[in-house]
């Protein structure tokens, strides 16, 4: 039957996959217990144990002492039971050692069973642990396969495979077996079906671990992202924030000729990103944030939290963007909502202040950027070089 090779097996077990031995034995005695009633009749009281001391295995059946037996296989006389021993009463329970020589191929084969299935969960377990650890990081990924445009990814060192759907690719982006590709981890889940690790290139997290990758000021911590706006394969707005002085954030993110900040859009595929430095000031925050556009002025009201500013005429199409992609960036940026007028809307305003309604923003709403203006019929889309 099971020898004491087998309990120097689960010594071996322990000390290389750092496999609970006693938990181990425990899932062991539970199996083979089930293996011996199916054996026998499920409706024997019966328990096998396993001693690693002795390296031996022992099955007990139970019986509880009755004055009248129902049930054969559960209960045992009282007088019957005084014969085993004297001092037994009514209630008492009768511990008998079980023969184990026609148990022996069973318990052997679901020995076997248990021990490949414990080692399965142990070493899935153990995977899952140690990816659990990349959550939130950037990782560098072979492309494996394509299917109906969702892309799987292998994983460095690992046997697992990420998974990336096309909501979490960069527009634009085109993929073949082999590429060696950055992907960010943004979930991993386990599930019935296995661990399945969700990876994107289109969060504002992929955004902010490349400026960490890129910018060791940013990695240091010298420099703080403060928050990030993105339109995956279109305009990303970075708010960049640090209390050293004689430190320009953006000029150190951009870096020595635009070399920082050009390998970070070339990663992003000609993604275009506006840095802007952070301010507590909303005003000024308000107004750099609507970059590459100048502004004017900013009104803010704060019992709504939204703003209204004015640009230059010939830039009002500018600091709206192409269908409102600039403002609407803007706002997630600074958490305000966003209303833009150009500069001659002020010489027509009449004494009372004409009303004007403020669109509420979120991630996925679309923002027009204008109030009904006079002599204003339509924003034109940005030029190439005005954008």
């Amino acid at each position: 039957m099971i020898n004491k090779d087998f309990f120097q097996a689960l010594e071996d077990l322990e000390a290389e996959k750092k496999i609970n031995k006693e938990a181990f034995i425990s899932t062991l005695e539970t199996a083979l217990t089930s293996a011996y009633k199916k054996m026998y009749g499920q409706a024997k009281s019966a328990m096998v144990k396993l001693n690693p001391e002795k390296a031996t295995i022992k099955i007990y059946s139970y019986k509880t002492v009755v004055d009248e037996v129902q049930d054969p296989d559960k209960e045992i006389s009282l007088a019957e039971a005084r014969l085993i021993k004297k001092s037994f009463k009514v209630g008492d329970i009768v511990t008998t050692e079980e023969s184990t020589k026609d148990f022996g191929r069973i318990a052997a084969q679901t020995a076997k069973q248990v021990v490949m299935q414990k080692l399965k969960e142990m070493e899935r377990q153990m995977a899952l642990d140690e990816l659990s650890e990349k959550e939130d990081e950037l990782l560098t990924t072979v492309v494996k396969r394509i299917d109906n445009g969702t892309v799987y990814v292998q994983l460095s060192n690992t046997h697992t495979e990420g998974v990336m759907l096309p909501s979490d690719q960069i527009p634009g982006e085109k993929f073949n077996v082999g590429d060696r590709v950055k992907v960010y981890v943004k979930k991993i889940k386990d599930s019935f079906k296995g661990t399945q690790i969700q990876v994107t290139r289109s969060n504002i997290g992929f955004v902010r671990k490349l400026f960490e990758l890129e910018i060791p000021e940013v990695a240091s911590g010298e420099i703080v992202i403060k928050n990030i706006a993105r339109d995956a394969g279109n305009r990303t707005k970075v708010a960049l924030y640090t209390d050293r002085p004689n430190v320009d954030p953006i000029g150190t993110c951009v870096g020595f000729h635009g070399q920082r900040i050009d390998t970070i859009t070339a990663e992003l595929n000609g993604e275009k990103i506006d840095l802007i430095e952070y301010s507590d000031d909303p005003l000024e925050y308000i107004a750099k944030a609507l970059s590459p556009s100048p502004v004017i002025s900013v009104e803010t009201n704060d019992s709504l939290h939204s703003s209204r500013v004015i640009v230059p005429d010939d830039k009002l199409s500018l600091a709206i963007g192409k269908n409102g992609q600039n403002v609407r960036l803007a706002a997630r940026l600074t958490g305000w909502k966003i209303e833009v007028k150009p500069e001659s809307s002020i010489s027509n305003q009449h004494t009372k202040e004409p009303e004007y309604e403020l669109t509420e923003l979120s991630e996925d709403d679309a923002f027009d950027g204008l109030s009904e203006l006079e002599d204003l019929e339509e924003i034109s889309p940005l030029n190439d070089d005005e954008e």
